[in-house]
């Protein structure tokens, strides 16, 4: 078989390009979280780049095999699909680069084509399918009591991430030891590397726990996010800055995330794509964040009229002269002295 390439998602995996094996399962035998290969049909006209395990983005050409694995993305501003719509043909998309991979039935008209794909077959190893939670090591199931800074959003592409590097870069700039962490979404490793360049001392994400995506059904995901939270738990950071991919709202168990750890979360920023949408989030949740950011934050009069419509207030995080005010809100929230 030809050396293949590992996409991201095989970043908790043993598998290497030397020791895949592959063979083709009858479809009763799919399930998310499979790693799969996939041989590129033509790339003119569709996304042809992968992100490799340690987030370094490729080129693929047609007839090159991909490992990924199977799942689901339900994207407000890209592209919905399912491992489960994939028909007899067998032919399928990377529906992220990370290696999440489904039928698309549905895309925003403004995104390329996602990458087009051929079934070749399942990993295996001594007769057995590989699966993302087969992956896992075991590891003992912890109390997790560190304090959160989570942030949620209206809907991706809102600034949440980039309002995490902030919050991350300034709380290990007071000497804290900060942990990373993305606790929804679907698969990507860049947001959390970006996380740890800003100055996260570790990182993780739900596929640290075996899922593809985190839109998967509610008792999978209960199932699941305490392994998530345990590896957190374990490195004893000061403060966690926890990302909630897309928004509560979407089928993406965030709402279930923000449940499990409510006792833990000490602040809560929301990024929004305008102040209206603000106005949504609160009557939708009836509770407010402490502080709104994002494109709903991005110019003095923006901010006003959050400020009109929500009574909360609003930084633009992308102005370094806001940080003074944030970094002073987070100690505050973290019950820390001022230095």
């Amino acid at each position: 078989m030809i050396r293949p390439f590992l996409a991201s998602v095989t970043r908790i995996s043993d598998l290497s390009p030397s020791n895949i094996m592959s063979s083709r399962l009858p479809r009763e035998h799919w399930d998310t979280g499979d790693y799969v290969v996939g041989k590129v049909l033509d790339t003119r006209g569709h996304l042809s780049s992968i992100e490799l395990r340690g987030g370094r983005m490729i080129e693929v050409m047609e007839g090159d095999l991909v490992v990924g694995a199977f799942g689901t993305r339900v994207a407000t501003l890209e592209a919905v699909g399912d491992w489960r719509s994939i028909d007899d043909s067998g032919e399928f998309n990377a529906l992220t680069a990370a290696g999440l991979f489904g039928k698309t039935t549905s895309l925003s008209p403004f995104l390329s084509s996602p990458m087009h794909l051929q079934y070749h077959g399942h990993v295996m190893c001594n007769e057995a399918k590989v699966t993302m939670r087969s992956s896992l090591p075991e590891i003992e199931i912890i109390d997790f009591d560190v304090p959160v800074i989570l942030i949620v959003g209206t809907s991706m592409s809102s600034g949440k991430t980039m309002s995490g590097r902030v919050i991350v870069h300034l709380l290990s700039q007071m000497g804290l030891n900060v942990v990373g962490a993305k606790l929804t979404g679907a698969a990507r490793y860049r947001d959390m590397l970006s996380f740890k360049d800003a100055g996260a001392s570790a990182i993780y994400d739900f596929v640290d726990a075996g899922l593809p995506s985190s839109a998967v059904d509610e008792a999978t995901y209960r199932e699941v996010l305490p392994y998530l939270l345990s590896l957190i738990a374990r490195d004893k950071p000061d403060v966690v800055v926890a990302e909630a991919g897309a928004s509560p709202l979407e089928p993406y168990n965030g709402a279930i995330a923000k449940e499990m750890i409510r006792d833990q979360v000490k602040f809560k920023l929301l990024c929004a794509q305008d102040p209206y949408a603000v106005v949504g989030v609160q009557a939708a949740f009836q509770r407010n964040p402490d502080l709104v950011a994002g494109g709903a934050a991005n110019t003095d009069a923006a901010i006003a009229l959050v400020k009109k419509l929500s009574g909360l207030t609003a930084l633009n995080l992308m102005d370094p002269r806001s940080h003074g005010q944030l970094g002073e809100m987070l100690r505050a929230a973290l019950n820390l002295a001022a230095v």
